[in-house]
């Protein structure tokens, strides 16, 4: 395990577990934590022996926002940015699962927010709290308003109350909440159905659901009609075509779990 202090990494199954720890202040993101985990993600990214990548929290928070005694950068002129982490997470070739493991308020949902799996705790509180300090969400709010939609957002945001886990699963933050102590059990079932696909396909899915948000269906064929094509042509697409008639598992399950 490697370690910033203010964030910890270890990868294990074919994942990057990414801790956010400063669990004295709910890992509130300072600009050491921030620069932390940003350069965690890129390690992650960068390594072929990952296959996912999982945010979680250490202590009993998950995270709560910005540290307002030691705000992170929030532009260029010496460190990362709040926005810088997010695009990572947004545009990892990787999934990013948050594994939501406590309290996730203000800037802290924004991790949330650009997740591509969200796993937490049924205890676990979430809260839009800018407003109740004179503020506003605005950075978290163009990740998060993507799941929320604004007749969500709208109420959640203006309202700065106080929601459960269930309650975000609901409003389409979360996909699972589970008890707390099933929480680690429960992402790991997400890592190992990841590991089940092609490495490159799962990269292309990704991108490809970002890439059809808002079009038409034309566009939206137009666009996947050639990328269909080029799956099918890939070396990755032959091998796990020939895995199946051959009733063996492809070659990229086999170098995760080893057989």
């Amino acid at each position: 395990m490697s370690d910033t202090s203010t964030t910890l990494y270890e990868v294990r199954g074919g994942a990057a577990w990414i801790t956010l720890n400063r669990p004295q202040v709910r890992n509130a993101l300072s600009a050491e934590l921030i620069n932390g985990l940003y350069e965690h993600l890129v390690d992650a990214n960068s390594d072929d022996a990952v296959r996912s990548i999982v945010i979680t929290g250490a202590g009993k928070g998950f995270c709560a926002g910005a540290d307002l005694n030691n705000p992170p950068s929030q532009a260029g002129g010496g460190g990362h940015s709040v926005p810088d982490v997010l695009t990572q997470i947004w545009e990892s070739p990787k999934p990013v699962i948050a594994a939501v493991n406590g309290a996730a308020f203000a800037g802290g949902l924004g991790l949330v927010g650009a997740a591509d799996i969200v796993v937490c705790a049924e205890d676990a509180q979430f809260s839009f709290s800018e407003v109740r300090i004179g503020v506003i969400p605005a950075i978290v709010a163009v990740v998060c308003l993507r799941k929320l939609g604004a007749h969500h957002g709208m109420r959640l945001f203006l309202s700065g109350q106080r929601f459960v886990g269930a309650q975000a699963v609901t409003y389409g933050l979360a996909h699972r909440a589970v008890p707390k102590e099933q929480l680690e059990a429960a992402v790991a079932e997400e890592i190992a159905a990841i590991n089940l696909g092609g490495p490159t396909a799962i990269a292309e899915c990704k991108k490809m659901v970002r890439a059809l948000e808002g079009l038409s269906l034309a566009e939206g064929f137009e666009l996947t009609h050639e990328w269909s094509r080029r799956m099918f042509a890939s070396d990755e697409a032959t091998e796990g075509m020939s895995a199946f008639r051959e009733k063996r598992p492809p070659r990229w399950v086999t170098e995760t779990y080893g057989g």
